[in-house]
């Protein structure tokens, strides 16, 4: 597997920052399509054009990200994360600071309350500890409380990942501004958002995505019923990977939610060997694809097969495939089979729709009209 090179980079981020285009969608295309830049030469030409972001702002992104000593690493890339590299949603896109090597090896996410006590926070920074003195990597969210205590008991191992809600120059909390460096300086920091993105409330569930994603394990201590750690854990759960938990006092709202999973069959953890015990002992395996050529001979041979009027052809498609959905999943491969036009064009058409908010992608390339009306 060879590292992409910057035109496709290029096209990749940019494929990846159109307005309406998320993980699934970008997939599809990708995989449709043969390459990012033919999925962009696609939507340059449909109504759905203006989405597109100029190259001048992907060139401009580029050049910040490498200016504050940050990396951009895209799917398909042999230092993208292998864990995360192989679910359905995985980010296109990653900016990167440090030592990206971290995010190849075995990794254990660990979350819990901001407001933690100060027994959790010893619970997380021993764990943190023991863990990365056993060669494994410790990854959170940078947040108060569990996540800092975590981050601090792998730094000096150099063994610690942070995912990071915001821009890789946008620390945050503000009062974790040195944790922030020290973690970009001695570990690695990842994120999906470019440069000079301050965190908002919309953009922590991707980093609790991340962290859910590039670990094969997560670790909770103290987490109350309602709280972002059990949403990590759910998703944990979701992408197959073995959910931990550290039980608590049954008198301290902060341990609710942890022991609830421990009721629901999270593993029992007093001490890293419970961890251990747990975790594949083997470095974790590239995942079996590799990065799309550019120009793709897929898009070469889509493009000389193009009919010669595709707009009177998608206008024809669009009622046909407005016709064939409902708020009830189909598949893609369903839709062209009950359609008259080709793969090609069906998805040029969901791609529009997608983007005009008409439709939701979901996993295993299913769709469903939207709920919300478009914007």
């Amino acid at each position: 597997m060879t590292t992409p090179d910057h035109a496709h980079v290029a096209a990749c981020l940019r494929l990846a920052r159109t307005r309406g285009i998320g993980p699934v969608s970008y997939h599809r295309l990708i995989r449709t399509h043969g390459s990012a830049q033919a999925a962009l030469d696609m939507l340059s030409r449909g109504r759905e054009a203006e989405r597109v972001p100029p190259a001048s702002d992907i060139a401009r992104e580029m050049e910040r990200t490498a200016a504050i000593g940050g990396r951009i690493l895209v799917h398909g890339d042999p230092d993208y994360p292998p864990a995360l590299a192989v679910v359905a949603d995985a980010p296109p896109v990653l900016s990167v600071m440090g030592d990206t090597g971290l995010l190849r090896g075995r990794i254990v996410g660990v979350v819990g309350a901001r407001n933690a006590s100060a027994g959790g926070m010893r619970i997380a920074q021993s764990l943190a500890t023991m863990l990365a003195a056993a060669d494994v990597t410790v990854m959170s969210g940078l947040a108060r409380g569990i996540d800092a205590a975590a981050h601090r008991g792998a730094l000096p191992a150099r063994r610690t990942v942070a995912a990071i809600a915001g821009g890789l120059d946008c620390p945050y909390p503000p009062e974790h501004a040195r944790l922030h460096h020290e973690i970009a300086e001695q570990g690695a920091l990842v994120t999906e958002a470019p440069p000079g993105t301050m965190p908002q409330a919309r953009h922590f569930p991707r980093r609790n995505r991340l962290i859910a994603g590039i670990s094969l394990g997560c670790v909770v201590i103290e987490a109350a019923l309602r709280s972002g750690s059990l949403i990590t854990a759910r998703m944990a759960l979701d992408y197959d990977r073995i959910v931990f938990a550290v039980p608590g006092s049954p008198l301290d709202p902060r341990c609710h939610g942890s022991n609830d999973l421990l009721r629901q069959g999270a593993v029992l953890t007093e001490n890293e060997r419970d961890i251990l015990r747990e975790l594949p002992s083997g470095p974790v395996p590239p995942p079996l694809f590799a990065p799309a050529p550019d120009p793709a001979p897929m898009a070469v041979e889509m493009a000389e097969n193009m009919p010669s009027s595709p707009r009177m052809d998608a206008q024809g498609a669009h009622a046909a495939v407005r016709e064939l959905l409902s708020f009830a999943p189909s598949s893609v491969d369903d839709l062209v089979r009950r359609c008259q036009f080709s793969t090609a064009t069906v998805l040029a058409v969901l791609s529009e729709m997608e983007m005009s908010g008409l439709i939701d992608v979901l996993a295993g390339d299913m769709v469903v009209l939207s709920s919300a009306p478009p914007a």
